[in-house]
């Protein structure tokens, strides 16, 4: 393994992309924040650095062992996993509050997941559930 991955100067740092949403959480803890808006952001965090977000796969692309790896996960193994990829999971303040989040994304490039054929299926599985509700007659998506 190339040691290179562990030089701060030469890892993504997410919390660079992340500041809008660090902010949001903060202001969580003195007056509610949508759930919604706390998704959004974290979406735009994944889009600038990966083009993808989480609704852009299946998680069942993903194996047996590597769910059994996720939901097992800590900060800890979190941090130096994202290192060995070349990812960094600090900000100003310590573990980014979606450390989780960003885990599952990098694994997702790391699987090979994050591709065209991948995000079509998932965007059209979206679709149907949506279609398949009651009083709904259409479903508009930006392309």
């Amino acid at each position: 393994m190339s040691t290179i991955a562990f030089d701060q100067f030469a890892l993504t740092r997410i919390a660079d992309f992340a500041r809008s949403l660090s902010r949001l959480h903060q202001a969580s803890r003195r007056q509610p924040i949508d759930d919604d808006q706390l998704d959004r952001e974290f979406n735009a965090v994944c889009m600038s650095i990966w083009g993808y977000t989480t609704d852009d796969f299946s998680d069942e692309l993903f194996s047996d062992e590597d769910h059994a790896w996720l939901d097992s996960l800590d900060e800890a193994h979190a941090r130096i996993f994202a290192g060995e990829q070349g990812y960094d999971l600090v900000d100003d303040h310590g573990m980014l509050t979606d450390w989780w989040g960003y885990c599952w994304m990098i694994l997702a490039e790391k699987r090979g997941i994050l591709n065209p054929e991948n995000r079509a299926a998932a965007r059209a599985a979206i679709e149907e559930k949506y279609l398949a509700a009651p009083n709904v007659i259409g479903v508009i998506v930006a392309r």
